[in-house]
């Protein structure tokens, strides 16, 4: 498989997570062109190591840091219906209202523990991966995952929070 297969391979996986991280499908579509117009551009510059896939994470929340300092939108909030896909029959009302409360608790976590959660939960990386997309390194990773995890059963009312979010 050619790099260019595997590029073409991610896009899906991509997508849904700009689509998690700007939650605006127009906005997610642009951001993942521009991962991939670099990622394409560079291929010469992936030097092996790891998977493709988690380059192209790397490449993309990269330019989403660099256009979010770029452009800051403080207190901009967009709605999140729409953007995971529903299921084809649907849930009983106590799971729907189960994951629109986690929905809700994902965006009021901290943008790094969001990335870190939504790469390793929604994506399904290795911790490895994710931290390398992530560019830090596995401890780091692993602290905001447990930040993030915790900070979710605090705001979805499953654990008594203790003074707000941990950060």
């Amino acid at each position: 498989m050619t790099i260019l297969d595997e590029i073409e391979a991610a896009i899906p996986a991509l997508r849904r997570y700009a689509g998690a991280l700007v939650r605006d499908r127009d906005a997610a579509d642009d951001l993942v062109q521009d991962c991939l117009e670099r990622a394409v551009a560079r291929r010469d510059a992936w030097r092996g190591q790891g998977p493709v896939r988690a380059w192209l994470f790397r490449i993309l929340l990269n330019r989403h840091r660099d256009l979010r300092r770029a452009a800051p939108r403080p207190g901009h909030l967009v709605p999140v219906e729409g953007l995971f896909p529903e299921p084809s029959a649907p849930p009983p009302q106590d799971g729907h209202l189960a994951v629109a409360e986690v929905r809700a608790a994902m965006e009021r976590l901290p943008d790094e523990q969001r990335q870190a959660l939504l790469l390793v939960a929604l994506e399904g990386l290795s911790f490895e991966a994710a931290a390398a997309a992530l560019d830090i390194p596995r401890g780091t990773l692993m602290s905001r995952l447990a930040r993030a995890r915790a900070n979710l059963r605090a705001l979805t009312g499953r654990e008594p929070s203790s003074k707000g979010m941990s950060r």
